[in-house]
């Protein structure tokens, strides 16, 4: 199976969702799923047959290296 982006989460059968233990009871977060071929799967937990995000683990690591040293924090403060 070729995963891309935009494609429904309902279709990556077998994936097993981890949110964020920082998660809030009303939702607002989002899912991650290793796939198969070594990508990572995003989708919104609000809406987990909708569309998944579908990134290399290199841009994944990047984005949480950048999580990490606080480059995002503009966009939730």
């Amino acid at each position: 199976m070729e995963f891309i982006n935009g494609m429904a989460a309902g279709e990556l059968t077998g994936a097993v969702w981890v949110k964020s233990s920082h998660s809030n009871a009303t939702g607002n977060c989002v899912e991650l799923a290793a796939l198969p071929d070594g990508s990572v799967a995003m989708r919104n937990s609000r809406d987990p047959h909708g569309p998944a995000l579908v990134y290399t683990r290199d841009e994944v690591a990047s984005f949480v290296a950048g999580a990490r040293d606080g480059d995002f924090d503009a966009m939730v403060g």
